[in-house]
């Protein structure tokens, strides 16, 4: 099986069609049979018929990929968003190391109230560290 191509002009517009067809051999000559139409198809949906009918594997989103871990998020970014939007990180001095650790240590201790070292321990299971 294969896609094949076809340009038609009529006037001054070129017309495309995309056939599905499979080709087979009859009394010695080469015959085709059309199975599909493919015209109507995005023309990645057709190219990526064409790949697969070449011998290219596809990997469905998701199955490429293995999820070691994951880590729950949206009230890191709920806290994160609110002291942005108080412009609390200006508060804190200039944009440094020290600025943003300070700045991660206070939105963790609104998100999950703990010592310092609980609360540093705690950031490589959370989102926070990685902001």
């Amino acid at each position: 099986m294969h896609v094949a191509t076809t340009r038609r002009q009529h006037k001054d517009k070129i017309y495309e069609t995309h056939l599905l067809r499979r080709s087979y051999r009859e009394d010695g000559k080469v015959k085709n049979e059309t199975l599909a139409n493919l015209s109507y198809l995005p023309e990645e949906t057709i190219q990526v018929i064409r790949e697969s009918l070449a011998g290219k594997h596809h990997v469905v989103a998701g199955e490429g990929f293995e999820i070691k871990r994951s880590l729950p998020h949206g009230h890191v970014a709920a806290i994160a968003a609110m002291a942005n939007k108080l412009k609390f990180p200006a508060l804190l001095g200039p944009a440094c190391r020290e600025r943003d650790i300070i700045y991660a240590l206070i939105l963790a201790g609104a998100i999950r109230p703990a010592s310092k070292l609980a609360t540093s321990r705690w950031f490589k299971d959370s989102t926070l560290g990685l902001t």
